[in-house]
């Protein structure tokens, strides 16, 4: 990988004793997709707290398009091309849904006047939410939620996109659909960050899989061959999650169903790619 989009370097960061990043290292390039997996604290919302910018590492460095935003708070990341969902989408319920995409487009990805318009009913399209585009928020159910939380983070325009569980509560042909719009927005360059729990829903879009346990990486490379991995296998008490490649159980175990309160959950619905 010659020109990184995303580079984080010794990054650490603890919540009093527990740890949730501990010297992680690790490079994204350019239209990448990597899939995170992980038992329940292992820190992986946090790690998207610390790409995005709501949490400052106490070491290390975090580099994004070539410059170094260690410093930068989120709105000034979003601004830069990094946009992310939150586990539980809480969107502006009182607002349509254009008006959600419109305050994403503008003051989380800093477009204005037609550029802003473009956007939203770009991310509009794309996620399938036009027919719901003068909706309020507040009257979707689950699925057009994640949607919405999805577009949210598109209409700010990114070059990085962090998924959050987004497939987490869904049915079979509900996450098949968030897989089908996730592939188009990476078919056009975007690269991907995809934190899930339904690890199927990660092996047909992922090229890569990450597993963090205990604030550390215990597993980095091919989708099958880290889930075959033993010390992936232990983080899951065990379970089987290879069964996901072969057609078995959809979700991980529901010991590692959400990530706890060491793993740093944000589920606010502030602007700026937030969900």
């Amino acid at each position: 990988m010659t020109n990184p989009l995303l580079e984080l370097d010794n990054v650490t960061k603890r919540f009093g004793r527990v740890v949730i990043a501990e010297d992680l290292s690790f490079a994204v390039g350019p239209g990448d997709v990597v899939g995170i997996v992980g038992p329940n604290g292992a820190g992986k919302t946090s790690l998207f707290g610390l790409i995005s910018g709501e949490l400052a590492p106490e070491a290390g460095e975090v580099r994004f398009a070539g410059r170094t935003v260690t410093k930068l708070d989120p709105a000034a990341r979003c601004r830069l091309g990094i946009g992310r969902t939150y586990q539980v989408p809480r969107p502006f319920g009182d607002m349509t849904v254009f008006e959600n995409l419109l305050v994403a487009a503008q003051q989380g990805g800093g477009l204005r006047r037609r550029a802003s318009y473009a956007a939203t009913v770009g991310a509009l399209d794309r996620c399938g939410m036009t027919g719901q585009a003068n909706v309020p928020a507040e009257r979707l159910g689950l699925l057009q939620r994640k949607r919405l939380g999805l577009a949210r983070a598109l209409a700010t325009q990114p070059t990085l996109l962090l998924l959050d569980e987004v497939a987490g509560g869904l049915t079979d042909p509900e996450v098949a659909q968030l897989v089908e719009i996730v592939r188009g927005v990476n078919a056009e360059g975007t690269a991907v960050i995809w934190i899930e729990h339904v690890v199927r829903a990660l092996t047909p879009m992922v090229s890569r899989l990450i597993c963090l346990a205990g604030g550390k990486f215990v597993g980095d490379g091919e989708p099958a061959t880290v889930l075959a991995e033993p010390a992936v296998r232990e983080v899951f008490l065990g379970t089987e999650v290879t069964a996901a490649l072969a057609g078995g159980s959809l979700e991980a175990p529901p010991a590692v169903q959400r990530d706890g309160a060491a793993d740093g959950e944000r589920s606010d619905g502030q602007a700026g790619g937030t969900a």
